[in-house]
């Protein structure tokens, strides 16, 4: 998607400080009709606010905590506030340990051909003007053209979709998952993956590759744009509008996207299947289990809390009594 911004609320993506980017909460800018149709699904989404929830049934009780994989100061406060559950957590359960991250980041430097074209080139598959335009962004982004030909389209997309400016310090950035890590890993509590690290990554690869062209050609906006969606995201974050800045991504895109509107939509709506709904289903039996042995605390990027088939609403299905905490 032009939009890739939303995957961070639900990938194990990193990105640098917020604090060094400029961008405006583009919210402010929805249209009325915008406005109205945001409002009736905000409406009539199940649990669409909140970034700590408390599951509850029996003596079984889960700590769910929505996190944004994107380092900002703000983060600092709330991860205070939830350092008392991590620490008397019996397990912490996240996207990706720290373990699983140690083992997909060995398994990438053992073999770069993950990340790179085999048999080909941006440049053979695309026309020269759409390459033009995706090398010039790509050195806005210090990637070199030369390089940036070589990279599977999933991959740049996910590098383009971050602004220039918050590109320094990636590698260092931190966001709400790595200061759970930190917090657990000091006092000796155990952390699990909930799914396998090629999990998300098997979703990028499988595809074809006239498909990952296609949102890789709609990932290319204007540096100052892509501050104003990097802000955006943030912003509807730490208000804690779960739902609503999904929504606001997918009205954005509609706007910003080469493809018509119902395109769009259908884009966005396949990326929601595939990254929330498919993996939120196949977390509930890790989640169950794991709460056996209550407290339990269950990080993952805040869009997974949200929806019919949020991680709330199916625990909710599963007869446990649903209260949001403070954040």
């Amino acid at each position: 998607m032009r939009l890739l911004a939303p995957l961070l609320l639900c990938l194990g993506l990193a990105g640098a400080a917020s604090a060094q980017c400029a961008g405006k909460d583009l919210r402010q800018d929805l249209s009325e009709q915008e406005r109205t149709e945001l409002r009736a699904i905000v409406s009539a989404t199940p649990y669409p606010v909140g970034n700590h929830w408390r599951a509850v049934r029996g003596d079984q009780v889960i700590d769910l905590i929505g996190t944004v994989h994107l380092d900002d100061p703000r983060l600092d406060a709330p991860a205070g506030r939830i350092r008392s559950l991590i620490e008397n957590a019996s397990v912490v359960l996240l996207e990706m340990s720290a373990a699983e991250q140690a083992e997909m980041t060995a398994e990438l430097s053992s073999d770069p051909e993950i990340l790179l074209l085999s048999d080909t080139t941006l440049p053979e598959l695309m026309d020269e003007d759409s390459w033009q335009t995706l090398a010039a962004a790509a050195r806005a982004h210090g990637i070199p053209a030369v390089m940036a030909a070589k990279f599977q389209p999933w991959y740049l997309s996910m590098l383009l979709s971050i602004p220039p400016c918050a590109t320094a310090g990636l590698e260092q950035a931190q966001g709400l998952d790595g200061r759970i890590m930190d917090m657990a890993q000091a006092v000796g509590v155990r952390m699990e993956s909930l799914e396998d690290h090629n999990t998300v990554l098997d979703l990028f690869r499988d595809a074809p590759l006239d498909e990952q062209i296609v949102m890789m050609e709609a990932t290319l906006t204007a540096p100052d744009t892509n501050e104003d969606l990097f802000a955006t995201l943030l912003a509807g974050y730490f208000d804690e509008a779960v739902t609503e800045s999904w929504e606001v991504s997918r009205l954005l895109s509609r706007r910003l996207s080469p493809l018509d509107p119902a395109e769009s939509d259908a884009m966005f709506a396949q990326m929601q299947s595939d990254l929330l709904d498919s993996r939120n289903r196949a977390w509930m039996p890790v989640i169950l289990d794991a709460a056996n042995d209550s407290p339990i605390v269950v990080a993952v990027g805040a869009a997974h809390l949200q929806g019919k088939v949020g991680l709330l609403n199916l625990l909710a299905a599963e007869g446990f009594t649903l209260t949001r905490e403070p954040f």
